[in-house]
């Protein structure tokens, strides 16, 4: 068994932690997404 089926066997008997991980990726997206568009500038 590789480790891609042994993520896929644990998510697949976790379906409320694979929701939680969907959440936090978004988060971070989105986080990664508003720190980007700030309007700063850096130096004089």
């Amino acid at each position: 068994m590789s480790a891609t089926e042994a993520t896929k066997d644990f998510l697949a008997s976790h379906p409320r932690l694979l929701g939680a991980l969907f959440t936090l990726v978004m988060l971070l997206g989105q986080a990664g997404t508003v720190a980007a568009g700030s309007n700063t500038q850096v130096g004089p």
